[in-house]
Parts: C-alpha cells; sequence; structure tokens
C-alpha cells in the first residue's frame, strides 16, 4: 500500500505542477483559454489572480514532493496527511464555487490518498 500511496502523492503532486503551470504561465494564452475554457478578456482580467492561485497549487506540489522525499517515515506521513488534507479542502471549495469538475479532479485523488494513508 505503501507503493501505491507514493504512487497516488507524485500524481497529485504531478496535478498541481500542472495546475501551476496553467495558472501562472499559461492562463492568458490560446492554449490556456483553451483548456481551461476562458474567454480572452476574461482571462486577461483575472491573470493576476490566476498567478496567485498558481503560486499556492505550487506550495501544495512542494509540501507533496517534501512527504515524498523525507527520509523519516512517520514525519513523511504526517507531511502527506497535511497536504493532502489542504489539497482536498482546496478541491471542496473549488467544486463549490467554480466548477464541480473540481471535485473529481483535486479533490477524490486526495480523498483516495489520505484514505490508503488511513487503512495503511
Amino acid at each position: 500500500m505503501d507503493t501505491l500511496n507514493s504512487i497516488l502523492v507524485c500524481f497529485i503532486a504531478l496535478q498541481h505542477i500542472t495546475f501551476l503551470i496553467l495558472e501562472m504561465f499559461l492562463w492568458d494564452t490560446p492554449f490556456g483559454h483553451k483548456v481551461l475554457k476562458l474567454e480572452p478578456s476574461f482571462a486577461k482580467a483575472s491573470a493576476f489572480l490566476a498567478k496567485n492561485q498558481g503560486i499556492y497549487n505550487g506550495f501544495l506540489a512542494a509540501g507533496l514532493i517534501w512527504s515524498l522525499l523525507t527520509p523519516e517515515a512517520l514525519f513523511g506521513h504526517q507531511l502527506q496527511i497535511f497536504f493532502l488534507s489542504c489539497v482536498l479542502v482546496a478541491g471542496i471549495v473549488g467544486a463549490l464555487t467554480a466548477s464541480v469538475g473540481i471535485l473529481f479532479i483535486q479533490a477524490l485523488p486526495a480523498a483516495v490518498a489520505l484514505s490508503l494513508i488511513y487503512f495503511n
């Protein structure tokens, strides 16, 4: 289960690195408009907010990567619980305020990873 959980945590970290790139660098580009389904005028007006969102996603990814690289197993699990909980809450808030799809893209993987930690 530890290996499966590590793979899932790595996947979630990669997701958040992708979110960082989309929000910080690609938000107001034709690619960003297409992937994120944004109107160009909205993307331009909200680009400064997206950069802020992106950096927070980067912090979540950094914490998850830290949890995988720390040599102390117990501390790594504690980090995973904290950062996965943050991802879960962010996913729930995103589903309530932006798009219900965020529940499945962001919150569900975090909930599964937290469940694996809990039952391991």
